[in-house]
């Protein structure tokens, strides 16, 4: 079972991360002007050169071969690939009957409990294409490992299976493309937190952007801050919450399951943003600033309060045993247990989680009887355990 009071394992935390690196941090050019190629792959290739030396691999401003995945250094990046693939999934398994039943039936839902849904689609409907453009567009290019790149193109995959994900829902339930695809652009609470975050992926999509530089490392930080930490990590938690609150309840059932899915995914996801941003702070000291840092949690608090004000719009009136001031307690505990992995001190001292249920919900052994759905075991090869 999933312990929410320490979702990540040791290898998330800040410190230490393993391997630990003996060789020394690559120079940036703007501390000591030395010249330096960010690769990407794609510049060629220097025959006679010497075989990969593990020591010269790194997260950023590598300057090993980024095409040999072999020898490995982060082992916890192909692990993360690992679990992944052998938990894969597609959302057509998951029946829908019931749920369009319920849908269509006058007394099968309140009407804020549809309103909830049809906001929590509309976040979630668009949230997934935005960080898979993110890591496709900016993330990728700018990761110069191997392994990390292969762990990279199972995720980009997973966000496009939830984006098929929300598309099949909102398919079976006959609800309007137009609204719920729009959201992000009609709704304020919705488009507060997306307009948030794509700033922090502007800058790196400029064709001189360049992670070797101080200026330009610390940019990347951020994107990562924003999109694994904040986007995956903190933002689709209220979402979760309130979808799993229905399920409890036998109500969207099959929409529950698909769900549970995705937030397995999720926390992967998050799993490895994590390991990426205290890799690069290992390898990278001079980055991780005490500036740096409140920048850092400058932006977890604003996420939080963005967060906290998308809670209140999807449900202004309190729903399923969940209200406004129970969603700010667990965003604070959230937020809480983000800065401790980025090994940053805690913002809202002595926060609880008022969920305790959702380690129950999220345990996929137990999901089969609770819901007695038509697919559960998928699993391809291998089962990823969250004892």
């Amino acid at each position: 079972m999933l312990n929410w009071n320490d979702p990540l394992p040791a290898s998330s935390k800040a410190a230490p991360i393993q391997p630990r690196f003996t060789d020394t941090p690559i120079t940036l050019s703007s501390a000591h002007g030395e010249e330096h190629v960010n690769k990407t792959g794609l510049d060629g290739i220097e025959t006679g050169a010497g075989r990969v030396d593990v020591s010269e691999k790194r997260i950023i401003n590598a300057t090993a071969d980024v095409n040999q995945i072999m020898p490995m250094k982060y082992t916890w990046a192909w692990e993360k690939y690992l679990a992944a693939c052998n938990n894969h999934w597609m959302p057509t398994e998951v029946s829908m009957q019931a749920d369009i039943a319920m849908w269509k039936s006058r007394d099968g839902l309140t009407p804020d409990e549809r309103a909830m849904v049809l906001r929590n689609l509309g976040f979630f409907a668009t949230a997934e294409s935005l960080v898979a453009n993110n890591i496709v567009l900016a993330i990728y290019k700018n990761i110069t490992n191997p392994e990390c790149r292969q762990y990279l193109l199972r995720q980009a995959f997973e966000e496009a299976i939830h984006t098929h994900t929300f598309q099949y829902i909102v398919d079976s339930l006959g609800l309007s493309e137009g609204e719920v695809f729009n959201m992000y652009r009609e709704v304020p609470s919705i488009t507060d937190k997306d307009a948030w975050a794509l700033k922090y992926t502007k800058g790196l999509m400029d064709g001189q952007f360049d992670t070797s530089t101080t200026e330009g490392a610390q940019s990347f930080l951020r994107d990562l801050v924003a999109f694994y930490v904040v986007f995956e990590g903190m933002w689709f938690y209220t979402g979760f919450a309130q979808i799993l609150s229905l399920g409890r309840r036998n109500k969207l059932t099959g929409i529950a399951e698909q769900y549970q899915y995705i937030m397995r995914d999720e926390s992967i996801h998050l799993n490895f943003g994590i390991d990426v941003i205290n890799t690069i702070r290992i390898e990278n000291p001079h980055l991780w600033t005490a500036e740096f840092q409140n920048e850092v949690l400058g932006m977890l608090r604003e996420a939080c309060e963005l967060e906290v004000a998308y809670a209140r719009d999807t449900m202004p009136n309190g729903l399923l045993g969940l209200n406004i001031e129970m969603c700010n307690e667990y965003m604070h505990f959230i937020t809480n247990r983000r800065c401790d992995q980025l090994g940053l001190p805690e913002l809202y001292a002595g926060a609880g989680n008022p969920f305790p249920w959702m380690s129950e919900v999220i345990d996929l052994k137990k999901e089969k009887n609770f819901f007695e759905t038509r697919v559960t075991e998928y699993q391809t090869g291998g089962a990823l355990s969250w004892d």
